[in-house]
């Protein structure tokens, strides 16, 4: 069995400069660590219990038409995220719903389009529900 210490989410940007903006000014994530010098430096940013890391550059964008790839971060209030991401300018692709399963989702995306669902896990929901606590 392999032992994992640790893991991120990779992406190749387009460019780089306009996707460290987008994470770090426009949805805030903080800083974990850079690495690297010029504009193909590494971030690496914080994603609750995991990390997102920018670095190099990828010559096209990804391919949006595939279900393949989404980022899919929680957080706690998906209507001040809304307001929050609106007032900087970010695209909602699809505001906040309560989907079947019982989530509340927005999306949105990155700079090249790679998809990102933003989630609001409501206080009733199986996910919250933790045994003998």
């Amino acid at each position: 069995m392999v032992h994992v210490l640790g893991s991120r989410v990779l992406l190749r940007p387009t460019d780089p400069d306009r996707s460290r903006a987008f994470y770090g000014e426009q949805l805030g994530l903080a800083v974990h660590r850079e690495f690297g010098t010029g504009p193909e430096r590494g971030t690496v940013y914080f994603l609750g219990g995991g990390f997102l890391e920018l670095s190099g550059r990828s010559e096209e964008a990804p391919s949006t038409a595939s279900p393949a790839v989404r980022l899919w971060l929680q957080v706690e209030d998906i209507t001040a995220a809304h307001d929050e991401l609106t007032a900087k300018g970010v695209g909602i692709v699809r505001p906040p719903v309560k989907e079947p399963w019982g989530l509340i989702e927005m999306w949105i995306a990155d700079p090249d389009g790679t998809p990102i669902v933003l989630v609001e896990i409501p206080a009733e929901h199986p996910l919250r529900y933790r045994p003998g606590i």
